[in-house]
């Protein structure tokens, strides 16, 4: 993943309503929930709601589904593992032993 795409997409997340809302979705599963659903969990104004949502589909961390009347909103989780992979792709590649690490 490209590391300016994986700043944007951890900058979205950096709004604590919207890592809220990000973890509801991920928590709900692939059937995702309606934004009636997740207003009334949040407890937040709908128009604040759809702000926070399109900053979240802008990144691609979420992606919504209009099925009749109701829009429904997911989690990409192929997304979310790939920034997972991306923070953690090089753990600890840096350590050479333990003679070389600096003191605390």
């Amino acid at each position: 993943m490209d590391t300016d795409l994986a700043a944007a997409r951890l900058a979205a997340l950096g709004s604590p309503t919207r890592l809220r809302l990000y973890r509801l979705l991920v928590r709900a599963g692939e059937p995702g929930q309606t934004m009636g659903q997740i207003q009334e969990q949040l407890g937040i104004p709908g128009s604040t709601l759809s702000h926070h949502c399109r900053a979240l589909v802008q990144v691609g961390l979420i992606r919504q589904q209009r099925v009749g009347t109701s829009l429904i909103c997911h989690a990409n989780y192929p997304v979310m593992r790939a920034l997972i992979e991306h923070l953690a792709a090089e753990c600890c590649a840096g350590a050479s032993g333990a003679g070389d690490r600096s003191p605390e």
